[in-house]
C-alpha cells in the first residue's frame, strides 16, 4: 500500500511539473507573439479620415513597381515623424493578386468598399487586353474620377484611362512606343510624343512612361499636394541624387 502511495505522489508531482512546463511554454509563445504583434505595429500606418488618401489600384500581372513607387513617396513621414497621407492599394476583390514578377499583394479594399480618394493612381501591366476589356475597372475608374481631385497614370495605364474616357481633351503620355496606337484607340486624347516626353500634366490628369518614370509622376503630385521642401525631404530619403550620379 505504502509503495501505491508513494507510486501516485511521484505521479502527481510528474504531472504537476509537466503541466507547470507546459503552461511556461504557452506563457513563452503568448510573449513572443505579442512581441511579434507589437514590432508589426510599429510599422503599420493607420487610416485616419482627415488626411488625404492616395489610392493604388492592382491587378493581376500588374507592374509592381509602379505601385511601390508610388506608396514608396507618399507612405514617408515628413521630418517631424508626422503621417500625411493615407496610401490605400484596391482591387476588384479582396483576393490577393499576382503581379507580374510574380509576388502575391493583398489589397486593403475591394471595389465594393473602397473609402474616397483624393487621387487615384492607375499602373499597367505587360499585356492590358484583360483590363481594358473588363468593365468593373473601366466602371471603378470613372465613378472615382467624379470624386478625386487627382488622377495619374503610369505606363499602359494611359489604356484604361482612355477606355474609361475621363481624360477626353486632355494631354497624355504612355510607356515609349505605345503613343501611336494609344492615340488610334483613343482620338479623344491628346497623345503626347512619349519618345520626347516622359512625363506630361494637364489639369487634374497626370501621366508617365512608366517604370522608374512612375517616381516622377508620384513625386511632382507629392509636391503639389504638400510642397517642395517635403519633396526634398522625400527625394533624400530615397537616395534618389545617387541613384542619378551612381555612374560618377
Amino acid at each position: 500500500m505504502k509503495k501505491t502511495f508513494m507510486l501516485i505522489a511521484i505521479l502527481a508531482t510528474i504531472g504537476c511539473q509537466s503541466e507547470k512546463s507546459n503552461s511556461n511554454l504557452k506563457s513563452e509563445d503568448t510573449i513572443q507573439t505579442k512581441n511579434k504583434k507589437d514590432k508589426q505595429a510599429k510599422h503599420i500606418r493607420p487610416f485616419k479620415k482627415e488626411l488625404p488618401t492616395i489610392g493604388l489600384l492592382m491587378y493581376d500581372g500588374v507592374l509592381q513597381g509602379e505601385v511601390i513607387a508610388t506608396s514608396d513617396v507618399f507612405a514617408k513621414l515628413d521630418k517631424n515623424g508626422n503621417q500625411l497621407f493615407n496610401v490605400i492599394s484596391i482591387a476588384e476583390t479582396n483576393d490577393p493578386i499576382v503581379t507580374e514578377e510574380g509576388m502575391k499583394f493583398v489589397p486593403d479594399y475591394s471595389f465594393d468598399n473602397c473609402p474616397k480618394l483624393t487621387a487615384l493612381f492607375v499602373p499597367s501591366a505587360y499585356d492590358m487586353h484583360a483590363q481594358v476589356n473588363n468593365e468593373k475597372i473601366i466602371e471603378f475608374i470613372r465613378s472615382k474620377n467624379s470624386e478625386t481631385n487627382y488622377i495619374v497614370s503610369n505606363c499602359a495605364g494611359a489604356q484604361l484611362i482612355g477606355k474609361s474616357g475621363i481624360a477626353n481633351g486632355h494631354k497624355i503620355v504612355t510607356w515609349i512606343g505605345g503613343g501611336k496606337q494609344l492615340q488610334k484607340d483613343y482620338p479623344n486624347l491628346k497623345v503626347q510624343n512619349d519618345s520626347l516626353i516622359v512625363f506630361v500634366e494637364d489639369g487634374k490628369f497626370s501621366s508617365s512612361n512608366g517604370n522608374l518614370a512612375s517616381y516622377i509622376s508620384a513625386l511632382n503630385l507629392l509636391e503639389k499636394m504638400t510642397n517642395s521642401e517635403h519633396k526634398k525631404f522625400v527625394e533624400n530619403y530615397l537616395y534618389l541624387d545617387q541613384l542619378q550620379n551612381w555612374k560618377k
